[in-house]
């Protein structure tokens, strides 16, 4: 719908700026006192004074546009910054609290073999069976020497 809509203002404008043109042109309509733009002298009719009017609001309209559509890219952009920033650290947040949860676990479980439960075996005794007492609790490394 606004694509419509800026399309009809703009074959409007453009209607206009043709009759602007074409209706100042001839001896009748000529500059009276000319001047200048950056040291170059204007001369001619108002009907070309009102088409370079047309061509400098064509290119301000130009450069406008890029900026705008340079802008929205730069929008867009740190859009999906943000997005992948809040995804981080939801991620991050999992991980620290599954982390927290396996070292309330690691806690847990030293605390309960401190107690003489029967907790998890230690990691020692799976390292090495066959040096001390196994989990039953009766020796099971080498004969004595006799």
């Amino acid at each position: 719908m606004i694509v419509i809509i800026g399309l009809i203002i703009l074959v409007a404008a453009v209607v206009v700026g043709v009759a602007g043109v074409l209706s100042n042109g001839g001896s009748g309509h000529a500059l009276t006192h000319g001047f200048a733009v950056f040291g170059y002298h204007v001369t001619g009719s108002t009907g070309a004074l009102f088409l370079y009017g047309i061509v400098v609001g064509a290119v301000a309209i130009l450069g406008l546009s890029l900026l705008l559509a340079g802008a929205r890219r730069t929008s867009r952009r740190g859009d999906a910054a943000r997005r992948g920033l809040k995804r981080s650290r939801s991620e991050t947040a999992a991980v620290s609290k599954e982390r927290d949860d396996l070292i309330d676990q690691r806690e847990a479980a030293r605390a309960d073999r401190e107690r003489g439960g029967k907790g998890l075996p230690r990691s020692d005794d799976r390292l090495h069976p066959g040096e001390g007492a196994g989990p039953t609790g009766v020796a099971s490394g080498p004969p004595p020497r006799g």
